[in-house]
């Protein structure tokens, strides 16, 4: 058995060679456990220390294209150097690394193939009481519509199993760890989560620029993300509830002819005319889309199939 811990990274020279010495070099249940750093384009040597710190392996994009895309990298790259299981973290040193072993315990065990762990966001001093309450409500949001119960649903500290990461296809280029969860449902992955430690406070986050704008990206990535694989239930909804204006207007209409005081409401008409024809294309929509979902899953399935033969050949 092969572990695999991956560590996005931009920039990092200060924090990398910290983040590497704490990375346990054994854990039970893995023959080898190896460290793949992926370079999102950085301007300094994070690269070179990090080679020269422990890291296995590197794996270098051609310019800085965002953490999803290193994220999404780096499960390809791993997945092609044999891992069976992968965990992320992150180079600045966040996440308490002798906490690894709790993460992959649930996939060795076969009882998880997703495992999150779970920060203490109450007891961290440096978030603030609106973060705090934003990180809980966040991850209640997200567990609604992936029908999770995990507790820190942002977390990037994270371990997923082979077969989960032949199976992932993320969208999103801001951040992986919501799109992950909401796609966990359709794919019929067990998420797990675990409570893990946290290190000292290092740096402010370079992914939340500021609360409004991670916010509105939090919340873009779960309405495109809910589009994409619940279709018809999103555009169903909408089509119906326009139709039903429309027909209420149409029924009022029909009422007032009845009582004999429809002269003058020919807007009326109009207005119901519009509402139920858009309504109707709308809930045509949801059939289509219906139909693309449906597409969209053969797609992948075949794709894991591709997968499975592509890295059954790279491990050899």
């Amino acid at each position: 058995m092969k572990l695999i811990i991956q560590i996005p990274c931009y920039n990092e020279a200060e924090s990398i060679s910290l983040t590497l010495s704490h990375i346990p070099k054994n854990i039970p249940g893995f023959e080898k456990v190896e460290i793949l750093i992926i370079d999102d384009g950085s301007s300094d040597n994070t690269a070179t220390i990090a080679m020269k710190t422990g890291a296995n392996h590197l794996f270098r994009l051609t310019h800085h294209q965002g953490l999803a895309k290193a994220f999404t990298e780096g499960i390809a790259e791993s997945l092609r150097l044999g891992a069976d299981v992968i965990v992320n973290t992150d180079a600045d040193n966040q996440y308490n690394a002798l906490d690894i072993e709790k993460l992959v315990s649930p996939i060795l065990a076969g009882c998880a193939d997703i495992v999150i762990g779970s920060r203490p966001i109450n007891d961290i001093e440096h978030f603030s009481p609106l973060k705090k309450f934003l990180q809980k409500f966040g991850t209640q949001v997200v567990c609604l519509f992936s029908e999770s119960s995990v507790k820190d649903a942002t977390s990037g500290f994270r371990a997923i199993s082979k077969k989960t990461a032949m199976q992932l296809n993320i969208f999103n280029g801001y951040t992986y760890t919501l799109e992950m969860l909401l796609q966990a449902k359709q794919k019929n992955l067990f998420v797990m989560d675990v409570p893990i430690r946290v290190n000292e406070y290092q740096r402010p986050s370079r992914l939340v620029k500021s609360t409004f704008s991670y916010v509105l990206r939090s919340i873009y990535t779960i309405g495109r993300a809910f589009i994409i694989y619940k279709p018809f239930p999103f555009f169903f909804t909408i089509g119906t509830l326009i139709f039903s204006l429309g027909l209420i207007i149409g029924l009022r209409y029909l009422w007032l002819i009845f009582i004999g005081e429809g002269k003058g409401h020919v807007q009326s008409v109009i207005l119901s005319s519009g509402f139920l024809i858009i309504g109707f294309q709308v809930i045509l929509v949801a059939f289509l889309s219906n139909l693309l979902a449906v597409n969209r899953k053969i797609l992948e399935d075949i794709q894991y199939q591709m997968r499975q033969e592509r890295y059954k050949k790279s491990s050899l």
